[in-house]
């Protein structure tokens, strides 16, 4: 495992165990085996650490179900939808107990700025469902069915996060995709127009570039052990300097690390890279 890997889940241990504010750097390099020395090539601070796993956190959230959104068949996708987003709030139900108690570490202006662009790349993920599985028949108000898919995930996102009850998922995203059926079929009377969501989704979200991409990938190449995920890395950054490489041939890397930790970001953000491409 690497380095800032093993900090950071040893790390989320001791703050589930003991709290944020209990936990020092000192016992984080403990639990580790490390020193404070190499705690610290890998992080600033204490603060930096937390801001990076929820950081983390969120990219894995979209990742994972972006990846439901564009590969799953279209007859089921509202339930695989909701069943995967659900299924992430009850997996990570006590890591994001941790941070909605505790929140009087530091969070930058930076980091806001980035809560926001991932924001915007998840409501593109919504547009896709919408897209997928109604098609035009929403067309006249599919802003406003995206947003009300997402009012429905954050309500019943207490279910695991702020309530400790048995909760029946099959039933529960069956009944989410009745209503959302309901909302998609009679509404007449749309809030949220296009021009409204513009307005909403401000700074705007832009791509990352293939230099970007590239970069990211050598970041995450200098930590990684010999594996089969590092050597699909190689041949996908190979591939962006100088594309060679069948579509399904980069599909079979691509599921190659998707589920690696460290690389779920990269494969998210190189799907959506050669799907912008095409």
């Amino acid at each position: 495992m690497m380095k800032k890997q093993l900090i950071m889940e040893q790390a989320l241990e001791l703050f589930a165990e003991q709290g944020i504010d209990a936990t020092s750097v000192q016992q984080i390099t403990d639990k580790c085996g490390i020193s404070k020395g190499a705690f610290y090539l890998s992080f600033k601070s204490k603060d930096e650490l937390i801001l990076t796993v929820l950081d983390d956190f969120i990219k894995r959230f979209i990742s994972d179900i972006d990846y439901v959104v564009n590969n799953r068949e279209k007859e089921n996708l509202l339930y695989e939808f909701y069943l995967s987003i659900l299924n992430f709030f009850n997996e990570h139900s006590n890591f994001a107990k941790i941070f909605v108690k505790q929140q009087n570490f530091y969070i930058s202006k930076e980091f806001i700025i980035k809560l926001e662009e991932y924001q915007q790349l998840f409501d593109r993920t919504v547009f896709k469902l919408v897209d997928r599985y109604y098609g035009d028949k929403v067309e006249d108000n599919k802003y406003d069915l995206a947003y009300c898919i997402q009012g429905f995930m954050k309500l019943y996102a207490d279910l695991f996060f702020s309530m400790d009850i048995p909760v029946d998922m099959n039933r529960l995203c069956q009944s989410l995709v009745e209503k959302t059926d309901l909302i998609a079929a009679h509404t007449t009377i749309p809030v949220i127009t296009k021009k409204i969501s513009q307005l909403m989704n401000k700074p705007s979200c832009e791509n990352y570039s293939k230099d970007e991409i590239c970069t990211l990938i050598q970041q995450e190449l200098q930590e990684m052990e010999e594996s089969i995920e590092k050597d699909s890395l190689i041949l996908l950054k190979e591939d962006l300097s100088n594309p060679k490489l069948s579509p399904a041939l980069l599909n079979g890397l691509l599921e190659n690390i998707r589920h690696h930790p460290q690389c779920k970001w990269i494969s998210y953000l190189l799907r959506s890279y050669y799907a912008f491409e095409k």
